[in-house]
């Protein structure tokens, strides 16, 4: 099984602006998620996605593998299947986020040793335990499963309710890291967006809606994605005391 870990890298941020190539302990942060993802040992290959030529350069300057692709896409969904598309060869194929400076290589591995597990797997992607702190952040998505695992909802509200105060509940922050059956992204990107993936802003929702399961898999590994000038700082000040 040939899996294929890809890592879209869009230069427009509306909160912050060029930031596959933000700075962080002296190298762009596209580089860190690059170096990061090469780590895991289940990819045969690793592959920048970009919109811009300065994200293309950049990567080349740094040795890394990358495809240019359209600029026109509305999702990263849309910017996998052209990567796909042109990876025929590829069974699996692994999204990781390119603002995730952080990313473990042992989750990619992960995710791929699912599909190995399970051959009939389309979808999976991660999930943790929440801190009770992130609730009520719309931003950070709760996701709940059924008995085998397999994603029943993904919302930025808390979910489950918790009516019942002595009924023991956890509640899971779902990780955007994503890995997909190549046939089923081709498929999964064509469809039309679906009314809760609109209403949440959740694009895992239009595979829910059409009827498909997702796998979702339980990891200990916190994401820290990098959204704000803020979040840059605090991985900037993780690097800098050598907490990673």
């Amino acid at each position: 099984m040939k899996i294929l870990c890809v890592i879209p890298a869009r230069f427009s941020s509306t909160r912050l602006p060029g930031k596959p190539l933000a700075d962080i302990a002296g190298k762009p942060m596209i580089q860190h998620v690059y170096e990061r993802a090469s780590a895991a040992r289940k990819p045969a290959e690793v592959l920048i996605a970009t919109d811009h030529q300065l994200v293309f350069e950049a990567v080349k300057a740094f040795g890394g593998r990358v495809m240019l692709t359209s600029p026109e896409h509305p999702t990263g969904t849309d910017r996998l299947a052209e990567v796909a598309r042109s990876y025929p060869d590829a069974d699996v194929i692994i999204n990781v986020q390119g603002d995730e400076p952080l990313i473990a290589p042992e989750i990619i591995d992960q995710l791929g040793a699912a599909f190995e597990i399970e051959p009939g797997l389309s979808m999976a992607t991660l999930m943790t335990e929440m801190d009770e702190e992130e609730y009520h952040t719309p931003s950070a998505v709760k996701v709940v499963t059924d008995l085998q695992g397999y994603a029943l909802y993904f919302s930025r509200s808390l979910i489950p309710y918790p009516r019942n105060p002595h009924a023991a509940m956890r509640v899971y922050k779902h990780i955007g890291v994503y890995a997909y059956k190549r046939d089923f992204l081709l498929t999964y990107a064509s469809l039309e967006p679906t009314p809760l993936e609109k209403a949440e802003s959740l694009e895992q929702l239009r595979a829910l809606e059409y009827g498909y399961k997702i796998k979702v898999l339980t990891t200990n590994f916190k994401s820290i994605g990098v959204d704000t000038p803020e979040d840059l700082e605090k991985v900037n000040r993780l690097f800098q005391g050598g907490l990673v």
